[in-house]
């Protein structure tokens, strides 16, 4: 995959911009990677900004601000094209933009879009697409030779791959060799590598997981992996249990949304636990011959005002007995030193 750092992205956001649930890849790649991202495509917000970044109406609006590649920046449910976008995926092949996408259907099962790629030059290039020679875990992930941290969380949607990405920026300020190890198709799109484990058949979801910390090892030797679902979600907990098992990790950095008591998306409506349960939880969960702790509580206090989130984050870890903060609001630096207390 191209280095993104040399892409300029204009994102394909059409009716979601504004959306912080299905917008997320959008909102991501902007945070993570703005300096990439030269315009937005959302009809219902042109001539407004994002950041700074210009909102077009059409794929002709952007091309003044020299895109080469037009990423797909929705998450939408079932993973699949909203009805009218047949027609704007095909006007930035037209335009000559490689074209990426993160939903589960493919770029690639559209044979007439594959042959007009063809013909205009251009990628298409699906990041959920796994490797093709993945198989089972084979015990490399107990040798690499790195401190990994897997990012977990009490509900899904609620900032692990944030708080990854946040840790990572401060140790990487700090001058530490630190990696972020993307598991979903934002953070693939965000750092130009990694693996989206939910598109990986289950038996190979570990395998998957330790190829990724053996490769994040090759690149440094403290590793920030993407977490993905919750181990207690009745439809997600599949992925995190893989990547529990798969990355081995040293510790955790259990991830909540302050005040919210229900899982989502789930009709069940099942009741989150308590934070020194799910903490008790993660650490029973891990691998016998690499027994994992919880080092920190990251919180989302994105719904509270300054006040609400200090007596969030005191509560947390007042419950917890562990170091809490938001790293959003108030910086990833006593997360990341808690970490680093349990490297040692």
């Amino acid at each position: 995959m191209p280095d993104p750092s040399q892409k300029r992205y204009l994102i394909l956001a059409e009716e979601f911009s504004q959306d912080p649930h299905y917008g997320k890849t959008l909102r991501g790649v902007l945070r993570y990677r703005r300096e990439s991202v030269v315009a937005i495509l959302d009809t219902s917000h042109a001539g407004e900004a994002m950041d700074g970044v210009p909102v077009v109406a059409s794929v002709d609006e952007a091309l003044p601000f020299a895109p080469d590649t037009a990423l797909v920046g929705v998450v939408t449910q079932g993973g699949r094209f909203p009805a009218d976008w047949r027609a704007l995926l095909r006007a930035c092949v037209e335009r000559d933009l490689d074209l990426e996408n993160g939903l589960h259907v493919r770029l690639t099962d559209d044979c007439d879009l594959v042959e007009l790629a063809r013909e205009r030059g251009v990628e298409l290039r699906d990041l959920r697409e796994p490797p093709g020679d993945l198989s089972t875990a084979t015990g490399a992930n107990l040798d690499v030779d790195a401190t990994i941290v897997l990012t977990v969380g009490s509900d899904c949607a609620i900032g692990k791959m944030t708080a990854t990405c946040e840790l990572d920026l401060e140790a990487r300020r700090r001058g530490l060799r630190s990696v972020f190890v993307p598991t979903g198709q934002t953070g693939i799109a965000i750092a130009g590598w990694g693996i989206s484990v939910d598109a990986v058949v289950s038996d190979f979801l570990a395998g998957a997981a330790e190829r990724l910390v053996v490769e994040g090892g090759a690149r440094g030797d403290l590793l920030w992996v993407e977490g993905q679902g919750a181990i207690l979600h009745p439809i997600y907990s599949g992925v995190t249990l893989g990547l529990i098992h798969g990355s081995a990790p040293h510790l955790y950095v259990l991830c909540h949304e302050a005040g919210r008591t229900e899982v989502e998306g789930d009709a069940t409506h099942s009741p989150i636990p308590g934070l020194a349960e799910l903490v008790e939880l993660h650490e029973r969960l891990s691998l016998r011959l690499r027994p994992a702790k919880v080092a920190c509580v990251a919180l989302n206090t994105s719904a509270l005002d300054e006040n609400g989130a200090r007596a969030a984050i005191d509560d947390a870890e007042a419950e917890t007995g562990l170091p809490a903060d938001d790293p959003v609001r108030f910086g990833a630096g006593k997360l990341l030193e808690a970490v680093l207390n349990h490297r040692g």
